[in-house]
């Protein structure tokens, strides 16, 4: 039977590869939706700064001031208005699928528990925002959510007054409401910024912003939606009498029609009961295995700080030289924090395959998918025919299939390959060509590996890949693990391209043994 998880999965790959046919992977939305929740918080912010300069606190003067902005001054002040609605509304959107995708990829547990606990209360103060916003209108439907909304609070019995008697007469409204109200709707999207910083502490260089032109694309989407579908009120609220029929906006204000349709009480059971199950779910089973941990070996560190800068996940960082050794620093790893990507032992130029004078123990490694294993797989490849290409294959993406031309050697990470791997391979005449392949490109599953790795090949960034490498035995594949006929693909035309190169020289493969890092 195919769990739920793994069908979610399924139908964001499928949309991911849809989207990646229509857009470069760099603008593809699904991969940034973090980075365009961030977006979409900020038009709200400079909207909402807009509409305060010009919104005027008070019963009457809340909806005439709105109604001014919407109608007089239609081409600013009514296009801010709608941003700010849409731009909320799209907050909620990527806030929602974001937390699926993550879910859907098991992304959640072990040492990402922090990451997804922390989302939990982001939801609850964009949540709270968003109402808060609907009072302040002050029209029929500011009208129904406060009074519906003030009588759940009340059923909670922690205030000193009931807060839904405010509603009762027109009399027992005054004008410090809307100040308060005002007040609530400033300092919690404050709050839910700091929520924000919170939640992304774990994580190193954050995505906070969309590409550029995926951006712009948004912006531009935002605008004409606002000018074809500018946000309205509905008719002046008037405590009076019951207002009629009401448009409900699904994102913010769900909560109204399922008190409707139960009560108070078993809303809040609701509410609360899905809150705490999604703040659980790291702990709940089945239990992921547990992830393999980074481990230092402060005899060949030099603490170069390499893999504190390529750790995707603040895992690792540099302390005062403890055993003393003539280096300023080493590296210590959080084992609480690491997931094991394997990227710290990529970027450690200790991690050569060419050492044999001594064991193959570089400054940090993978505990049970070392380097010196890593080497051992190599090895022991006996490919044969013409065209043999030796494929290393992140865990995560794409896996060609084997036969006597082809072997494939699985990473945690397209960042976790040392690059004097590539230089090995060939120099051993191990194989004619060499590809990595990895996640989908801009979607890595452990957020820079593919970034690291086409920068080390690219001679960017160290360890980079020795100048004597011929490129044209090189190739790359990113693509996600439901796209195999993509890699596959590729696989056969790198082998079409190897077999129009001369062969191998011989000299390369009676390289001698270096004891040195030959990035160095």
């Amino acid at each position: 039977m195919i769990s739920p998880r793994a069908t979610t999965r399924w139908g964001f790959a499928k949309l991911e590869a849809l989207l990646d046919t229509i857009f470069p992977p760099a603008w593809n939305p699904i991969y940034q939706l973090g980075g365009l929740g961030f977006f979409y918080y900020w038009v709200v912010v400079v909207s909402g700064i807009y509409i305060y300069i010009v919104f005027d606190t008070g019963t009457t003067e809340a909806y005439d001031s709105i109604q001014r902005l919407t109608l007089e001054q239609w081409y600013l002040g009514g296009v801010m208005r709608s941003l700010h609605r849409y731009g909320s509304d799209g907050m909620v959107l990527m806030m929602v699928l974001h937390t699926l995708r993550e879910w859907s990829l098991g992304r959640f547990n072990g040492p990402r528990w922090f990451t997804w606990f922390t989302g939990t209360p982001i939801a609850w103060f964009v949540i709270i925002s968003g109402i808060s916003g609907y009072w302040l209108v002050w029209d029929e439907l500011a009208q129904y959510v406060a009074i519906r909304t003030s009588e759940w609070l009340d059923w909670l019995g922690i205030f000193g007054e009931s807060i839904a008697r405010n509603f009762l007469t027109p009399a027992a409204l005054d004008d410090r409401f809307f100040t308060l109200l005002i007040f609530i709707h400033i300092v919690v999207p404050l709050l839910l910024l700091l929520v924000l910083y919170i939640h992304l502490q774990r994580l190193s260089r954050p995505q906070i912003n969309p590409n550029r032109w995926l951006a712009v694309g948004t912006m531009l989407m935002l605008l004409v939606l606002s000018f074809l579908k500018p946000a309205t009120s509905h008719a002046p609220a008037d405590l009076a009498r019951v207002p009629g029929s009401l448009g409900i906006d699904w994102y913010y204000l769900f909560y109204l029609p399922l008190i409707e349709a139960t009560s108070p009480a078993a809303t809040w059971a609701f509410v609360m009961v899905l809150s705490l199950m999604l703040m659980a779910i790291p702990w709940l089973p089945p239990r992921a295995r547990p992830e393999p941990k980074a481990t230092v070996n402060l005899a060949n560190c030099n603490g170069c700080e390499r893999c504190e800068s390529d750790c995707p996940y603040n895992a690792i960082q540099m302390w005062p030289r403890s055993d003393g050794l003539p280096f300023e620093r080493e590296a210590r790893v959080d084992a609480k924090l690491c997931v094991g990507c394997g990227i710290c032992a990529g970027s450690c130029p200790t991690a050569t395959p060419f050492r044999r004078r001594s064991g193959l123990v570089p400054g940090i490694d993978i505990a049970d998918r070392s380097v010196a294993e890593l080497r051992d797989q190599v090895d022991a490849l006996a490919l044969a025919g013409n065209g043999r290409v030796m494929v290393f294959a992140c865990d995560h993406g794409a896996i060609p299939e084997e036969d006597e031309a082809t072997g494939t050697v699985t990473i945690p990470c397209a960042g976790a390959l040392p690059p004097s791997f590539i230089d090995y391979a060939l120099s051993r005449n191990v194989a004619d060509g060499v590809m990595l392949a990895g996640c989908a490109d801009c979607n890595c599953h452990h957020r820079t590996g593919i970034v690291w790795a086409e920068a080390r090949i690219a001679r960017t960034r160290d360890p980079h890949l020795r100048a004597r490498v011929p490129r044209d035995r090189l190739a790359t594949v990113w693509a996600d693990a439901d796209a195999k006929a993509k890699a596959e693909k590729a696989v056969k035309a790198f082998r079409a391209r190897l077999a129009a190169l001369p062969p191998v020289e011989p000299k390369r493969a009676a390289m001698e043994d270096v004891e040195a890092e030959p990035n160095a």
